[in-house]
């Protein structure tokens, strides 16, 4: 990037400044949070709407609105779906702060919906590629063993795709699953999952939000090519005592949120843990009498209101997964976060939000359990963060944010110690530091009824610091390891290389009528940290590194268009979208490579171009009894690579052409729901050996021409059913409960995750052939039933 451009990048918030003068002095200004009436809950997304002006505006991340206008009494109406609606007469000759509590609508049935903002968001909204999944919506959907799971329910949308069962995280769009920013009160979580990916870290008793981004992702994000989950907690209870929980077959949970002082501070704690270990003891003895199968998470959050312009929240995650079999191996994972942020309000238009945060992900692996023979290893990826997001309310036609971030990274890709008899060997790898930094502007802007935007861009840094040794390279064949030149020694903080990159945004949205928009949009994502996996699914157990003086950032740039369509009064949700993403450095990898504590891995790593494009169809039906939404996905995700392949593209390893969800809910009453979905997937690529060597009576498989992803394996389906039923609530109690009965995987499919080669056990006779077969590996072949019970007081 030449200084030219970095100068006009740093001039663009001054281009925006005549927007200031829009907002005139005679202005009034009506601002203030809306909350929950019943847990004091502060609502994301809630619509505040002026008729005699026909202008509004909605709550943002923290419950917080403004509204500028000419002076003058209006009637304000505020809504939020499921909510009753409030209307004010407001006389508004001076700036007003006016903060209003919501009570819940219970006259009507629930609904199931995917998003809980304004009926006709969709359409009226200059966001595209992006879905919000309710809490209510999550917890009504068909899971493994009846456990209420976020990651799983967004892989019910389109764009979003898993390889199988036991794959952790998830496929947005031609991605990675490293490609994904997972955050956690803005605190990035580097593994999402529990149990291999059967469930994910998020407690639902703990879930307030739920936002994916897959497209059109506003400047305020970065670091990731592909998606943005964005997961927000529950704040407490501030109104009272409030305890809910469950009882499941294969964990229970357990949430308990309450006020400290009312409607000023309050807290939240949530606690899971899984007893598989526990039921299995009596079944085991001898070395396995010891033995570890589980996982847990503690989620707690604490907010105090210090006056009407400061609030601070302090929330915090520890998570693990403990696998050990006896004393004579084991290994283990997890995740820490803590976040602290600060709400300050400038004044009635400048709305200010400061975080810091700390995140660790570690995972390590132990064998042997005698003191003369033992191997132990681990390695982790830590960062330390601080934030500033600043928006500004120039007007109801602009809303203008701004701000910056600094990330400090401390990667430890492996320490590693092997004792054999008595004798140890340090195999630990050198510590990588790093720095990214990023400042961003962005502006939303409404040019007129039909026509609105919302641009922006942001400046992204890297630096890659010692201390530690950097080696330098050169290729010797395309898709061969490369050999070492030189190496030199970096002291602490010294710096070793450095990047950085502009990353346009912009969105734009035209009105055709009441019910109809087009939109389109596109955005330049950079990504300065790399998951280094070769598998077929991310493991717990792969390791994270920076972009050094050999591994270049990765960068994307994607384009989107789509039609967005209501019909029958918002009853029917209907969008199509068309995407193109480009993709630039992806880390793919030598034939063969090992990636296992291995000091020079940087020479066996290989600079990938990659692209994906499709197709996603999404029809959503959100009242009346019968609820759900149907999602299609037709599309292709490709990588070339110089040296394999013969040089030509090839699908890459989560390339599924056809992905189709239909989940469905339907009300009997207003005790008992029913819940179904179904998957169908393509069958994901798999390389295959083209031909066959044998050697003293063992096969070595060969590939010819480097050739890669040259099958697929067969496709995967599945249907799932639940029933939930409501408790008889008495009247005065506020004892809540629900049965949820369920079976997963009904008609016993045994869904391939992949398929491998073998030859027989027994060796031939000398001039016999030599017979190998291919294997199929299922992780899931039954159905699965459940039981589980829910309760909340």
């Amino acid at each position: 990037m030449n200084l030219k451009t970095l100068k006009l990048f740093l001039l663009f918030p001054v281009f925006l400044c005549p927007l200031l003068l829009i907002a005139q002095v005679q202005k009034a200004t009506l601002s203030g949070y809306i909350k929950d009436a019943q847990s004091g809950e502060t609502l994301i997304g809630a619509s505040v709407y002026i008729s005699e002006l026909q202008t509004g505006a909605t709550s943002n991340e923290y419950g917080f609105y403004s509204l500028s206008v000419e002076p003058g009494t209006y009637n304000v109406e505020y809504s939020y779906l499921g909510f009753e609606t409030i209307t004010k007469q407001v006389e508004l000759n001076a700036n007003t702060t006016l903060s209003v509590e919501m009570g819940e609508n219970v006259t009507e049935l629930v609904e199931v919906v995917v998003t809980s903002e304004a009926e006709d968001r969709n359409v009226t909204n200059t966001e595209m590629s992006v879905n919000k999944l309710s809490i209510k919506t999550i917890t009504k959907v068909p899971a493994l063993l009846g456990e209420v799971d976020v990651i799983r329910s967004i892989q019910l949308l389109p764009g979003v795709a898993t390889v199988g069962e036991g794959a952790t995280g998830f496929n947005v769009r031609g991605g990675g699953v490293d490609q994904n920013l997972v955050l956690l009160d803005e605190a990035p979580v580097y593994n999402s999952s529990h149990l291999f990916g059967f469930f994910s870290v998020f407690n639902p008793d703990a879930v307030k939000d739920v936002k994916l981004y897959k497209g059109g992702i506003p400047a305020r994000y970065g670091g990731r090519l592909s998606s943005i989950l964005d997961v927000r907690m529950k704040e407490g209870n501030s109104k009272r005592l409030a305890v809910s929980g469950g009882v499941g077959l294969i964990f229970s949970r357990l949430a308990v949120e309450a006020p400290i002082v009312k409607d000023k501070a309050s807290f939240i704690v949530a606690a899971r843990r899984s007893y598989i270990d526990v039921l299995a003891k009596p079944f085991l003895s001898g070395d396995l009498g010891d033995s570890k199968l589980n996982f847990y998470d503690l989620t707690l959050k604490t907010n105090y209101t210090i006056n009407e312009k400061n609030r601070i929240y302090l929330s915090g995650y520890l998570g693990r997964d403990v696998f050990g079999f006896g004393d004579a191996a084991g290994f283990n994972w997890g995740n820490a976060t803590a976040t602290f942020r600060w709400n300050h309000l400038f004044n009635d238009r400048l709305f200010s939000n400061f975080t810091a945060y700390y995140s660790d992900y570690d995972y390590q692996i132990n064998f042997g359990n005698e003191a003369t023979n033992t191997f132990d290893w681990d390695a982790s990826i830590l960062n330390y963060s601080l934030k500033a997001d600043m928006s500004y309310y120039i007007n109801p036609n602009n809303q203008l944010t701004f701000g910056g971030q600094a990330i400090l990274y401390e990667f430890s890709p492996g320490n590693a110690i092997g004792v054999s008899e008595g004798e140890e060997t340090n195999f630990s790898l050198d510590k990588k530091n790093a720095l990214e930094a990023g400042i961003f502007v962005e502006n939303e802007q409404k040019i007129n009824s039909r026509l609105s935007l919302h641009y922006g861009a942001r400046l992204s840094y890297f630096n890659y610091l010692g201390e530690g040794t950097a080696y330098e390279f050169e290729e010797t064949e395309p898709g061969k390891a490369k050999s070492l030149v030189s190496s030199r020694t970096f002291d602490d903080w010294e710096s070793i290389e450095t990047y950085a990159n502009i990353e346009p945004r912009a969105s734009v949205k035209y009105q055709l009528n009441s019910s109809t928009s087009l939109k389109a949009s596109y955005n330049r994502m950079a990504q300065y940290i790399h998951l280094i996996s070769n598998s077929t699914a991310a493991t717990p157990v792969d390791v994270w590194t920076p972009s050094t003086n050999n591994i270049k950032p990765q960068v994307a740039d994607q384009y989107a268009l789509g039609v967005f369509k209501n019909f029958k009064d918002n009853k029917y949700i209907t969008s199509a979208e068309v995407y193109y993403k480009d993709f630039q450095n992806i880390v793919d990898f030598i034939d063969g490579a090992n990636l296992f504590i291995n000091e020079l891995l940087e020479a066996e790593l290989l600079n990938a171009e990659g692209r994906a494009y499709g197709l996603e169809l999404q029809v959503e039906k959100k009242k009346g009894r019968f609820t759900g939404w149907v999602s299609y996905t037709l599309a292709r995700t490709e990588r070339k690579v110089a040296g394999i392949n013969n040089d030509e593209w090839f699908p890459s390893r989560f390339d599924q052409l056809h992905n189709l969800s239909v989940t469905t809910f339907y009300e009997l009453n207003k005790r008992v729901t029913f819940s179904a979905n179904f998957v169908l997937n393509s069958g994901t690529p798999a390389t295959f050996p083209t031909d066959r060597f044998t050697q003293q009576g063992y096969v070595i498989p060969h590939v010819a021409s480097n050739s890669r992803s040259n099958v697929r394996i067969p496709a995967y389906h599945r249907l799932d059913v639940s029933a939930t039923i409501k408790g008889k609530k008495k009247e005065g109690k506020r004892f809540e409960s629900e049965w949820v009965i369920g079976v997963y995987n009904v008609y016993n499919r045994r869904n391939p995750f992949s398929i491998y080669f073998r030859q027989q056990e027994v060796r031939p006779a000398q001039g016999q052939p030599i017979n190998t077969e291919a294997v199929q590996l299922s992780v899931i072949g039954n159905f699965i039933p459940s039981v589980s019970y829910n309760f909340k007081f």
